[in-house]
């Protein structure tokens, strides 16, 4: 667009064009008055449109592609019910800090106040769950707006921004020439470590008598893998990942000891958070799952994280990349590194053998129906090497995230810090737009547990849309949690009082979700035995057209393996 044309565009055109200038290159989301006519004009300025078929799924997918790129898409909702159909997953954004660029069409401003069609206080409603939320208030500022979304989504803590246009700014006309492009936003600046720190950090690590590194979703979307990995390596320093820190450093490497995650956490006398916050996730940070004594070096983008929940013993705010870096020479300089031959050391090692060989009974135990270990083992040695794992669900995902590894980095997507169900379907598609372009050999394998998968069971048709060859895995056990066998669904239902005689977790059993596979004309795979599920996945594998759904029916009672924890510390003091 010529600065000095003087041709007349519309406001569809201005914002179109903004977000091309800014670099933006997916568009997600359902089209509908007043936002059909800037869906088109961003096709037709070079943005790749998705139209999804639930604007949840839409603003999850979205949001991935800003975590996998570190550059936000656009989710693009109609007014009033879109936008608020899209607060859940911008809360979703926030929480797990990804940047994310919601655009909402709203009601005409002379329509705002006598009843206007969809009239809803969007920019008021976004404003909790965004870091910036606004209306341009003319075509001439909608650069500026644009720019500036773009910048607060991405720099510090990333997170979701929301812009509103009235229908009547997207229709309006004006001359080119009265439009001032802005300057490309730069990348985000790299935070050093300032002061002392981080001699005061490597002193801690090598004082102590049993250290551990806490590896975060911090690490993995700042690509710190190369700096973590290096200090891991050189300083032999025991590790653990959160669920979407998998994969920073391999879940094979012999430094990893997930198996001996309770052992680790309860008796680590100092522990390095490499972008982990002490949040549920992490039980606060306090006791019983940890010693009261521990000492935290915390390092972390967003200094109001620092002191989070408890007081760091060494607060360090810095690119993670850089602050593992500058750990790993300051420890060289002194040739130090952890041996492997301490008390800590053993005491993880026989944990990690006790937990695996727990473990390995349920694997073996392939009666039918199977539970989730033997089928998600499975699984893990049947998938394509090094595929992206999106999963959700109760105890599907929570059992996947020990049995499903990952060896690089962003390789594992799940219900993540806030913990929402329904992302997966979106998440997936992202992932594989995303392995389209930048790793088209690579393939996205979706894990769903039954009541997650119908969250958005719908966007199968989105996925044959767009020809997108994701493997979807319904791990079901007829409900939430847990539901009925088929003998006992059918004697509850019986009776008159159902309603108020069927457990609140059971969904109908046996439901044939693969079956979904026939609306389009396809086949799907309905899996009981092992054998079933390891031909299935060999069969999806080779499809590199369309996605797939196997459907492994498991045990209803099946459960995961005894917990030493409750899953959430109390924060009561």
């Amino acid at each position: 667009m010529a600065a000095d044309s003087g041709e007349e565009i519309t406001g569809n055109q201005v914002v179109a064009e903004a977000l091309k200038l800014q670099g933006i290159e997916y568009v997600f989301g359902i089209v509908g008055f007043p936002v059909i006519e800037l869906g088109m004009a961003m096709q037709q300025a070079g943005l790749h449109f998705v139209a999804m078929r639930n604007e949840q799924a839409a603003c999850y997918a979205a949001q991935a592609i800003g975590y996998l790129t570190r550059k936000p898409a656009v989710c693009l909702v109609v007014s009033g019910p879109g936008l608020l159909h899209v607060t859940a997953g911008m809360a979703n954004a926030q929480v797990n800090c990804w940047p994310l660029l919601v655009i909402g069409g709203s009601c005409s401003q002379d329509h705002e106040g006598i009843g206007g069609f969809q009239e809803c206080t969007q920019v008021d409603l976004s404003r909790p769950y965004c870091k910036y939320s606004a209306r341009p208030p003319s075509l001439e500022l909608v650069h500026q707006h644009i720019e500036k979304a773009v910048r607060l989504a991405t720099y510090g803590r990333p997170g979701p921004c929301y812009i509103d246009f009235p229908g009547n700014l997207l229709s309006q006309v004006i001359s080119s020439n009265k439009i001032t492009p802005l300057n490309v936003c730069p990348l985000p600046p790299i935070i050093y470590p300032g002061g002392d720190v981080i001699a005061k950090a490597a002193a801690a690590i090598k004082n102590a008598k049993s250290p551990l590194i806490i590896i975060g979703k911090g690490a993995a979307y700042g690509r710190s893998e190369n700096a973590v990995r290096d200090l891991i390596s050189s300083a032999k320093l025991p590790f653990l990942a959160t669920p979407m820190g998998k994969g920073v450093v391999s879940d094979n490497d012999p430094c990893c000891v997930a198996p001996a995650r309770t052992v680790a956490l309860q008796n680590a006398d100092v522990i390095v958070l490499f972008g982990a916050r002490l949040n549920w996730i992490l039980h606060f940070g306090r006791p019983p799952r940890f010693r009261s004594d521990v000492f935290f070096v915390q390092v972390d983008l967003c200094a109001e994280e620092l002191h989070n929940s408890i007081h760091s013993g060494v607060a360090v705010q810095a690119d993670i990349g850089v602050a593992a870096s500058l750990l790993s020479e300051e420890l060289k300089k002194s040739r130090w590194s952890y041996s492997n031959q301490t008390e800590w050391w053993s005491k993880l090692r026989e944990s990690c053998a006790k937990n695996s060989k727990a473990v390995k009974v349920m694997i073996d135990d392939l009666s039918e129906p199977l539970n989730y270990y033997a089928a998600l083992s499975c699984v893990q040695k049947n998938i394509p090497k090094n595929s992206i794992i999106v999963s959700e669900g109760a105890n599907t995902m929570d059992i996947g995230r020990t049995m499903l590894l990952n060896e690089l980095p962003r390789h594992r997507l799940d219900a993540g810090t806030f913990g929402t169900m329904g992302v997966g379907l979106g998440y997936a598609i992202a992932a594989q737009l995303y392995c389209n372009k930048y790793e088209p050999k690579k393939r996205v394998i979706c894990v769903e547990g039954d009541s997650a998968f119908g969250f958005s069971g719908m966007e199968i048709e989105t996925m044959f849309r767009y020809k997108l060859p994701i493997i979807i895995i319904i791990v079901n056990n007829n409900g939430i949690y847990g539901g009925l066998d088929p003998d006992t669904w059918e004697a509850v239902n019986n009776t008159p009082e159902n309603t108020t005689t069927s457990p609140v977790t059971a969904l109908s059993p046996e439901i044939h979700y693969e079956r979904m596979m026939n609306l389009f004309n396809k086949n799907g795979y309905c899996c009981r035995t092992i054998s079933e599920v390891e031909q299935s996945i060999r069969k999806a594998s080779q499809n590199t057209e369309e996605p797939s759904i196997i459907n492994i029916l498991i045990n209803p009672y099946a459960d995961r393996k005894p917990q030493n924890f409750a899953w959430l510390t109390e924060s009561k003091l």
